[in-house]
């Protein structure tokens, strides 16, 4: 005999979106938190802010910094762990900002003599910011 079948109580629709719009809010605060941390560390160490979130086909630079004659596309993570961190740019990422960071050299006539190197500051909480040059 077939147990009788009892309805569950189910989120709507709605309450179900609203909840992942907060979590995924909270983690684009995070994110931007940690972009403005990483661009304030750079400007300590001498490099000029010349732009934040810049998209581009296939990727999205987090903050593109000069310093003499380089031009640094910048990859902010945050993690729990150092290693977790450093661990998180795959090498398809790297590829996807290295040909972001080209574009943008071939389509802005100021950037031209620039070198191009991809960087990334990584987040620890409780640590100074890390940075990483020519990855």
């Amino acid at each position: 005999m077939k147990r009788p079948r009892v309805a569950r109580p189910r989120l709507p629709r709605a309450a179900k979106a609203g909840w992942r719009q907060a979590a995924g809010g909270a983690a684009f605060r995070d994110g931007h938190g940690a972009e403005w941390i990483a661009a304030a560390w750079l400007m300590l160490k001498g490099y000029r802010i010349l732009g934040f979130r810049l998209k581009a086909p296939g990727a999205e630079i987090d903050i593109l910094a000069k310093k003499a004659s380089v031009l640094a596309v910048v990859e902010v993570k945050q993690r729990r762990t150092i290693e977790a961190a450093e661990s998180a740019l795959s090498p398809d990422q790297r590829e996807r900002l290295r040909l972001a960071g080209e574009r943008l050299l071939r389509q802005r006539p100021g950037l031209k003599g620039f070198r191009l190197r991809l960087d990334t500051v990584t987040l620890v909480s409780g640590k100074l910011p890390r940075h990483r040059r020519g990855l």
